[in-house]
C-alpha cells in the first residue's frame, strides 16, 4: 500500500496512531478482565489481580489518548504551518524512547504489579498514586520526551506560519505540560498530596485536553467540509476563556472531599456544566453554515464538500458524547446536595466512561481516520460496513455500559447511602442488592459488545483504503 504523506511529521503522527489503537485494544480487555472479576472474583484471583486489571485498564486509557492525541499534532502541524517539522529526527526518536519505555511499565504492571514498601517500589515499579501510577523513572522519561514535543511545536510555528489553531494549541501543551508535574511530588499530608494530585487528574482533563479536542475539531472541520476559519477560531478563542476558567473553578466539586471550604460545592458544580459549550456551540454553527451552503451548492448543481465520511461522523459523535458525557452526566451528580450521596458510587464510574468515550475517544478515532485517508491519498473517503458498525457498536456499547453503571449507582445510593448510612456494612450489602448485580452483569456485557465494536474499528482502519481506491 503506497504511502501519499508528504510530511515527515504526519508519518509520525501515524505511527503514533497505530499505538494509540493497540493501547486503546489493551484498555478495553483490561476493562473486560476487571469487570469480569467484579461479578466473578475467583476469576484470575492471585494470577492477575482485580486491582492490577483495573490500573492497566485506566492507565492504558490515559496513556492511548495521549499518543493519539500526540500524533494529531504531528500530523497536523506542518499542514497548518506549511513546514516540515523542525526536528523531525529527535522527534521520531522520542516517539521509539517512549514506546519502549511504557512497553517496559506495562510488563511491570503485568508481571511483577507489587513490590517492597519502601523508595524502590516508587522508583521501579508503582508510584501507588491512582490514574498515574507510572514509576519515577517512567515519569522522568515522559517529561524528557514531551519536552522534546513542546520543542518541535514551537520550534516550527515560530520558524513557519502560526494559526489561530496553532497557538491555542502551542498555549494549551505549555498548560498540559506544567499541569503533569503537579503529580511528580509527594507531601507528608494526604490532603494537601490529593489537592495537587487532582490538578494532574482533573484540571488534565477539564481544561487542557477539553481546548485540546476544540483544536482537533476546529481543524478537523476546516479539512473536512471546508469550514471558515475565522468562525471556529473565534469559538475556539471562547473555548479557551470558558475552559481555562471553568476547569479550573471546576475542580472545586472535589476540593471538599479533601478539606477545603463547602462554597467549593456551588463554584465546582456550576463551572465544571460549563465547559463542554463552547465546542458543542462551534460544531453547531460550522455544521449549520455548511448545511446552508450545501443546499445552495445542490440547487446549483455542485457536489457536497464533505470528504471524509467515517471521521465526520466520529466527530458528531464527539459534539454529542461531549455534551451528554461532561455534561449532563458530570452535572447531575456534582451537585452538593446530590453528590454528598453520589460520591465514590458508579455514578462516578458512568460519568468517567461516557465523559473520556464523548470527549475524547470519539474525535481521536475521528483522526484516525484522516489519517487513514492522507496515508492512502484519498480524496474523498466513504464509509463501509465495518466503518458503520465499529461507530454503531462502539458507540451503542458505552451508552450501555453507562447506563448500567447508573443503575447501579442509583442502587448504592439507595441501600448503602441513604438507607444505611455508609457504613462499611451498608458497602457490602448494596453490593448484593439486585439492582447493583444486574448493573454490573450488563455492564460486562456491553463490554463486550464494545469490544466487538473495537474489532470491526481496526479491520476498517486495515482495509478502508483499499475500500476507497476509486475515490483517489
Amino acid at each position: 500500500m503506497a504511502n501519499n504523506l508528504q510530511y515527515e511529521s504526519q508519518k509520525l503522527g501515524t505511527m503514533y496512531f497505530t499505538v494509540a489503537a493497540i493501547l486503546f485494544g489493551a484498555q478495553l480487555v483490561m476493562g473486560l478482565v476487571a469487570a469480569t472479576q467484579f461479578m466473578y472474583p475467583s476469576f484470575l484471583f492471585e494470577v492477575f489481580d482485580f486491582s492490577v486489571a483495573r490500573m492497566v485498564h485506566i492507565n492504558a486509557l490515559v496513556v492511548w489518548m495521549l499518543y493519539a492525541m500526540v500524533g494529531s499534532v504531528y500530523y497536523l502541524l506542518p499542514d497548518e504551518s506549511g513546514i516540515e517539522t523542525v526536528g523531525i529526527g529527535l522527534a521520531k526518536l522520542g516517539f521509539y524512547i517512549l514506546t519502549a519505555a511504557v512497553t517496559v511499565v506495562v510488563l511491570v504492571y503485568i508481571l511483577v504489579q507489587v513490590g517492597p514498601a519502601d523508595e524502590s517500589t516508587i522508583w521501579l515499579i508503582n508510584e501507588g498514586r491512582e490514574y498515574i501510577e507510572a514509576p519515577r523513572w517512567a515519569d522522568i522519561g515522559i517529561v524528557v520526551v514531551i519536552l522534546v514535543f513542546l520543542w518541535n511545536v514551537f520550534a516550527t510555528a515560530i520558524k513557519g506560519e502560526r494559526t489561530g489553531i496553532l497557538t491555542v494549541i502551542m498555549a494549551d501543551l505549555m498548560a498540559l505540560a506544567g499541569l503533569y508535574l503537579a503529580g511528580m511530588f509527594f507531601t507528608d499530608n494526604i490532603s494537601i498530596d490529593q489537592f495537587w494530585w487532582w490538578w494532574v487528574i482533573h484540571l488534565w482533563v477539564e481544561a487542557t485536553w477539553e481546548v485540546f479536542v476544540g483544536s482537533l475539531a476546529a481543524w478537523g472541520l476546516i479539512k473536512m467540509i471546508g469550514a471558515r476559519r475565522e468562525v471556529v477560531e473565534m469559538w475556539l478563542w471562547i473555548e479557551v476563556a470558558m475552559l481555562f476558567g471553568s476547569g479550573i473553578l471546576g475542580l472545586g466539586h472535589h476540593y471538599f472531599w479533601i478539606g477545603t471550604p463547602e462554597y467549593w460545592w456551588e463554584i465546582g458544580a456550576l463551572f465544571s456544566a460549563l465547559e463542554p459549550v463552547p465546542l458543542v456551540a462551534m460544531f453547531v454553527h460550522v455544521v449549520y453554515d455548511w448545511g446552508k451552503e450545501t443546499g445552495l451548492k445542490k440547487g446549483a448543481g455542485e457536489k457536497a464538500t464533505q470528504n471524509n465520511a467515517p471521521a465526520f461522523a466520529w466527530f458528531v459523535t464527539n459534539a454529542f458524547g461531549n455534551f451528554l458525557g461532561a455534561g449532563i452526566w458530570g452535572f447531575f451528580h456534582t451537585l452538593p446536595q446530590v453528590n454528598i450521596y453520589t460520591h465514590g458510587t458508579q455514578f462516578t464510574s458512568a460519568h468517567g466512561h461516557l465523559a473520556f468515550f464523548g470527549a475524547y475517544a470519539t474525535i481521536l478515532i475521528g483522526m484516525f481516520y484522516i489519517g487513514v485517508q492522507g496515508t492512502n491519498g484519498i480524496k474523498e473517503m466513504r464509509s463501509t460496513f465495518a466503518s458503520k458498525m465499529g461507530l454503531f457498536l462502539i458507540t451503542f456499547g458505552v451508552l450501555g455500559m453507562t447506563i448500567a453503571l447508573t443503575v447501579a449507582g442509583y442502587g448504592q445510593v439507595l441501600v448503602e447511602r441513604a438507607q444505611m448510612g455508609a457504613t462499611w456494612e451498608a458497602y457490602f450489602i448494596s453490593q448484593e442488592a439486585l439492582w447493583f448485580v444486574q448493573g454490573m452483569g450488563w455492564r460486562l456485557t456491553m463490554g463486550v459488545v464494545t469490544l466487538v465494536g473495537f474489532f470491526y474499528l481496526v479491520i476498517d482502519l486495515l482495509t478502508i483504503g483499499k475500500s476507497n481506491i476509486h475515490t483517489r
